[in-house]
Order: structure tokens, then sequence, then C-alpha cells
């Protein structure tokens, strides 16, 4: 922490003496302030500060990397300058892909109910995995600036507004069936399981209470926020300056989870009997609804960017 805010006395001090102070141009005739018609990026300005720092010290520095704002990790920021003290301000993020495993597994042979190993297994059968996701978020809103030094404060309000979805669907080649003739084709014994894929198993007990497996399950979430923003900027050098932002709003954010499933029992007269085979659906929602510093309540964190510290390029 001392060779960062040493770091930045110095770069302060600096930039300073290289500036006019009546019309806040550089040396070179460069302005400092953003313009009407500029425009801006930001990005998270801790890993250059953490560059610069270890410049002061024996360990030598790393390069420094380019991110995402602080508090905005899954969208990229900017804005539009109307004129020196207005600017709107937008954000975006389109997201989409998909990821397919396949994985042998014996088939069950007349003589026994679980698959053999290798390499004494008979026939083979293909399972299969499809994982897919979307995401759109969207940012829009106005600031308003106010300062005539390198020190500018600023203001404002902005909506965001995202959507996102994932599914995962699954092929088995053990087919479960009603009638089937023993051995029992169980669905825990004859399916692969996908948990090291997915983070979750696809093998489960039925709703009947039986044994079972995940034939697809899809995820959405809708989300909404309302924020109210205010920052600072210093302008180390003509058109970068470094900020931090703190924000006050609210934010919904509602999801619903459909697991379509099947399953597989031998009735409970006969422990030799027919295979009993049912499909199943389940859908379960929830909700979150919060009035706070940057929304961090009510599942919705990650719409702001409450205490960040930010670096801002402006061209």
């Amino acid at each position: 922490m001392k060779n960062k805010s040493l770091l930045i006395a110095t770069v302060f001090a600096a930039s300073a003496m290289t500036v006019s102070a009546q019309d806040l141009t550089s040396k070179k005739g460069e302005t400092i302030l953003p313009e009407a018609g500029d425009w801006a990026l930001s990005f998270d300005a801790i890993p250059f500060l953490n560059y610069a720092g270890q410049l002061f010290s024996n360990a030598g520095a790393t390069s420094p990397s380019v991110g995402y704002t602080n508090g905005y990790p899954w969208s990229v920021k900017g804005k539009m300058f109307k004129d020196e003290k207005t600017a709107y301000r937008a954000g975006i993020r389109l997201g989409f892909g998909s990821n397919s495993w396949t994985a042998e597994i014996a088939a069950p042979t007349a003589s026994t109910a679980t698959p053999v190993d290798y390499p004494a297994e008979g026939t083979m059968v293909e399972d299969g995995l499809k994982s897919g996701y979307n995401g759109i978020v969207l940012t829009g809103g106005l600031e308003m600036r106010r300062g005539k030094t390198r020190l500018q404060g600023y203001y404002g309000g902005e909506l965001v507004f995202g959507m996102m979805g994932t599914k995962d669907a699954y092929t088995y080649g053990n087919t479960l069936s009603a009638g089937a003739p023993d051995p029992t084709i169980l669905a825990s014994m004859h399916s692969t399981d996908w948990t090291g894929a997915t983070g979750y198993s696809n093998l489960i007990t039925d709703p009947a209470g039986g044994d079972g497996r995940i034939t697809e399950i899809k995820n959405s979430m809708m989300s909404f926020g309302l924020r109210g923003f205010i920052g600072v900027e210093y302008f180390i050098l003509a058109k970068i300056s470094i900020g931090a932002e703190y924000g006050w709003g609210l934010g919904f954010q509602s999801m619903k989870t459909t697991t379509a499933s099947e399953g597989s029992a031998v009735p409970a007269s006969s422990v030799t009997g027919d295979l009993v085979v049912g499909t199943f659906s389940k859908e379960t929602k929830t909700s979150g609804f919060a009035i706070d510093t940057d929304i961090v309540g009510g599942g919705m964190t990650g719409m702001g960017g409450s205490g960040s510290l930010n670096i801002i390029f402006h061209f």
C-alpha cells in the first residue's frame, strides 16, 4: 500500500507540473479533460497499480493485464460524451456457447444385470451430453459531471436488464422400457454419471422412489435493476483518469429450473418381475428483490461497481 500511495502521489505531482491551470492542456497542447464527441472505455485499475507498485520493490514487476471494470465482470463498459458535462453510459454482454461429450458404457447381458468391466465387457453403447448456455445483459444510463480541474465529480442513473439460460440434454445407449425381461436395466447401473462435466449428478432417485436419470434440465433467469451512482475521477494524463464509483439502487431477479427425468423399478411384489418405467417433469421457481447499496441483496450481486478503482481511457 505504501508503494501504491507513493506512486500515485508522484504521478499526481508530475502531471500537475505539465499542465496549465488556466486551460487544462498539457505542454504539447493536448486537452486534459474529455470533450463533446469523445468516447471512453473503463478497465479495472488494480493490475496497473500493482505493476507500478512492484517497480519500487526488489521483487520486480510483472506485466499488467487489462480486465473488466471491477463490479462488472460480465460486460464491456463505455460511454460517449454529449458535451463536456454530460455523457451517455452503456454496457453490453452477448454470450452463446455449447459443449458436447460422449462416453461408452457396457450393455447389460443375459447373465448379469450389471455392466462388466474391461476387457470382459461385451457390447458397448454410447451415452451423450450436450450442454449450452446463452446470456444477454444490457445497461444504459446518463452521467452528469462537475468540476473545472483535473478532479472531476459525476453522478447519474442507469438501467440494467439481463436474460440468461442453460440447457443440459442427456442421451443414453441403454433404453429403459416397460416389460423388459430380467436382468433389470436399472438407470444407475447402465448410465454414465456426468457429475464431472456438469457439477451435479444426472443419476437420481425418481419422484416415485425408483432408480432414475435426468434426460434434460433447463435453467432460465431474468434480472432487472435501476441504479443511481456517484463517483470521482482524477485525470493523471491527457484523457486518462483513475476513478472510484459508488451506487445505490433496486433490483429484481427471477429464476426457473425445469427437469425431465425417467425412472425404473422392479415391482415390490416380485423381485424378478418386469421393469416398470415412468417419466417425470419437475419445475421450481425462485425470485429475489432488493433495495440496497449497489444491489448487493436478493441475489443481485454484480450489478454495481461499488468501491471499485477504475482506469478510464478517453479518445
